[in-house]
């Protein structure tokens, strides 16, 4: 190409020396006399014109052309050596074919030594594989949806249980890859409980796992145990570096339960009211009857016999305070590391300054810490709001009134004002408010929890009063447990994941390679948005860590509330008998926006899917915020001299499949494949940035395109 483009210069050349050459000839002619001057300016300058057309065609032929040749095999070997298994490379004229066998020569020598670094890599891992693929057969087969997740609740690895469980009661997809798991569980609870293992962890005794049970949005009861994954740093220390969730769906169990315990509470509440109205009438007639005719030997067996129905009463109001244990589970806690919490959790929550009296050391308690944090909050917070209270004490001691059942004294003490009984009673009723949400619990019913008590108490000498909450002591652990590890296996995991942690930098700040991805396409009734053509169907799948996940897809068909045009239809291939039965747009958007929440939107010639959507917001409420990328604009980018920018152009050029074209999922899953291309060749040429990205793609052509 290089000596085609020297020519080109040679032949240029020699046509502007020769038409120099005949300019003197036509300027000495005169001068020699040999033919009149009009004659010979006429001749001369017809040479002129033909000499210089001859090097224009010359210039084009053996100048620009060559070098726009040399720019598209350029481009394509730009492709070869971003990608494996490259298209071959074409050229146009011998010397461009003969320099594209070349290079396809050094490509093919290059995948070859892939293949073989590949091959070795391979080898070394064989043994690592096979530990994931036991790992994945045991998750495979447990009863409970499991979740992996790094220090930021992204998740990174998940079973087919915790997806269709999980997503369907939510009715929109909180589980996939790159996701965060506070769409689906407190974020307030979860670092509560990342707290305490870290606590756990560091102290170096007790078990390092978290127990709660939880209500989530969709109306779940979930089980939850939390245990930490941790990273050698070095010979001594292990960071935490992600946890693993292991939850059980309890609502329907919990339904059932809580109307077995009414029916208890009824039953032993209502006898024990009938026992005591028994005693009370024995007791009258023992009065009345003297010494009379009533014999002393029944009396005597009447009141054993309540006495033991009263024993049996207990005994089943006890049994049932255990399930309700059970189905709460209650964790061994050191007073000092509850205090701890206590002091991290409630400083920033309220209000008011809030003292940490010191506690016992080897004070142990059972508790559930997060549900009695809320009491604190809601009754520390009541405080400051109602009765103006300054300053909170939190204070935790042993107490001496009974031998037989050890128990602590827990107290939210203050200064100021007391309050009636009638007030303690509605606090202690009323469902808690805590900052923004509100439980479903109130204050009577976490401490039954806790099988404790509560009441309110004032010391007149100091001018305070207290909360005090009685909670059983627990016995001081032996030596810490053993547990065994968790035999879990991941149908979808990404351990590569534990490395990203969330970034608070702005989109455009943020490299293009550790962003998330939605890339969708739709199928409409027509071309015209404007116009009253309507979404006929939206496709999309997800890209995390530069990894389609195309399990993790969005497919739905849509009823675009009006007739389908008989023209679209071998194109798209949708009937009227296919959405007949389909939702409406108003329906099917919210569910898309929870898919695409958190990620940039991705499209080929976005700016047409685009229009319909924005053209929907007044109508759904329902807007797409997020930055939008398009491939279109972004191959112009990169392959500024290629003459289409087609997706299947695109597919093409880079050795793509093309399965499912004008289906939206199929578009979509071509659009991804292109995408992850484009985003190597972007970085090649220096743009690694969402905001480098976009400022590239405005200055091209295609962006000025409207709909």
């Amino acid at each position: 190409m290089q000596a085609k483009a020297k020519w080109g210069w040679v032949i240029a050349g020699a046509g502007s020396l020769w038409a120099g050459v005949l300019l003197v000839l036509g300027l000495l002619v005169p001068w020699l006399g040999a033919q009149p001057l009009p004659g010979q300016v006429l001749l001369w300058g017809g040479l002129w014109a033909v000499g210089t057309a001859a090097a224009s065609l010359a210039w084009r032929h053996g100048v620009e052309r060559p070098q726009r040749q040399l720019a598209r095999l350029t481009e394509q070997v730009r492709v070869a050596c971003t990608m494996e298994l490259a298209p071959p490379l074409q050229g146009r004229g011998p010397l461009a074919q003969a320099l594209a066998q070349q290079v396809q020569t050094l490509v093919a020598q290059r995948d070859r030594l892939r293949q073989d670094m590949a091959q070795q890599v391979q080898q070394a891992s064989v043994r690592v594989q096979q530990e994931k693929d036991r790992l994945a057969a045991l998750i495979a087969e447990l009863q409970q949806s499991v979740l992996v997740c790094n220090l930021d609740g992204r998740i990174l690895l998940y079973n087919h249980r915790a997806r269709t469980e999980l997503g369907a009661a939510h009715q929109g997809p909180v589980v996939g890859m790159g996701r965060s798991v506070y769409a689906l569980l407190d974020r307030g609870l979860m670092q509560h409980a990342l707290h305490t293992i870290g606590q756990r962890l560091a102290r170096g005794t007790g078990r390092a796992v978290a127990q709660f049970v939880t209500y989530t949005p969709s109306g779940q009861w979930l089980r939850v145990q939390m245990t930490p994954v941790l990273t050698q740093q070095n010979e001594q220390n292990r960071a935490l570096s992600g946890f693993v969730l292991l939850l059980d769906d309890v609502t329907q169990s919990f339904a059932q339960e809580h109307e077995r315990d009414s029916v208890l509470h009824s039953l032993t509440e209502g006898n024990r009211a009938s026992l005591a109205a028994m005693r009370n009438a024995v007791q009258q007639l023992r009065q009345q009857a003297g010494d009379g005719p009533l014999p002393e030997q029944l009396l005597h067996l009447v009141q054993e016999e309540m006495g033991r129905m009263g024993e049996r009463i207990d005994a089943l109001a006890a049994r049932s305070a255990q399930a309700l244990q059970a189905r709460w589970p209650l964790q061994e806690m050191l007073g000092q590391e509850f205090l701890a919490a206590a002091q991290h959790h409630l400083a920033e929550r309220l209000p008011c300054p809030l003292v940490i009296a010191p506690a016992p050391d080897e004070l142990w308690l059972r508790l559930d810490s997060y549900s009695l944090l809320q009491v604190l909050q809601y009754l520390g917070q009541r405080l400051v709001d109602e009765f103006a209270v300054r300053s909170l004490e939190l204070r935790l001691q042993p107490a001496s009134d009974d031998a037989q059942a050890p128990r602590a004294h827990l107290d939210l003490v203050w200064t100021g004002h007391a309050m009636s009984t009638e007030t303690v009673m509605s606090w202690e009723m009323d469902p808690m408010a805590v900052g923004s949400g509100h439980s479903t619990w109130s204050v009577r019913e976490v401490v039954a929890r806790h099988r404790g008590q509560m009441w309110f108490e004032r010391e007149r000498v100091r001018h305070t009063a207290f909360f005090r909450f009685a909670l059983p002591l627990e016995p001081v652990p032996s030596a810490p447990e053993e547990t065994a590890a968790i035999e879990s296996r991941p149908e979808f995991y990404d351990f590569d994941l534990f490395q990203h942690e969330e970034s608070d930098s702005a989109w455009e700040q943020r490299p293009l390679a550790s962003l998330r991805y939605t890339v969708f396409d739709t199928e409409t009734t027509g071309l015209n948005p404007s116009g009253g053509d309507q979404i006929l169907q939206i496709g999309a799948v997800r890209i995390v860590n530069g990894k389609l996940l195309a399990h993790e897809n969005f497919d739905q068909l849509v009823h675009p509330g009006r007739s389908i045009p008989k023209a679209g239809i071998p194109i798209h291939g949708i009937t009227p008998e296919m959405v007949a039965d389909q939702p409406r747009i108003e329906a099917v958007l919210p569910v898309f926006q929870r898919f695409a929440e958190d990620s940039v939107l991705v499209a080929h010639n976005a700016a047409f899917d685009m229009k319909f959507l924005q053209l929907l917001e007044p109508r759904t409420g329902i807007a797409f915020r997020q930055p939008v990328l398009d491939t279109l604009l972004l191959s112009a980018v990169v392959h500024p001299h290629q003459e289409s920018h087609r997706l299947e152009a695109l597919a093409e050029r880079f050795g793509i499949p093309v399965l499912g074209r004008h289906t939206a999922l199929g578009d979509a899953m071509v659009t991804a494949e292109v995408w992850l291309h484009l985003l190597g060749q972007l970085q090649a040429m220096g743009i690694h940035t969402l905001g480098q990205a976009r400022e590239a793609a405005q200055k091209t052509y295609f962006a000025r395109l409207k709909y």
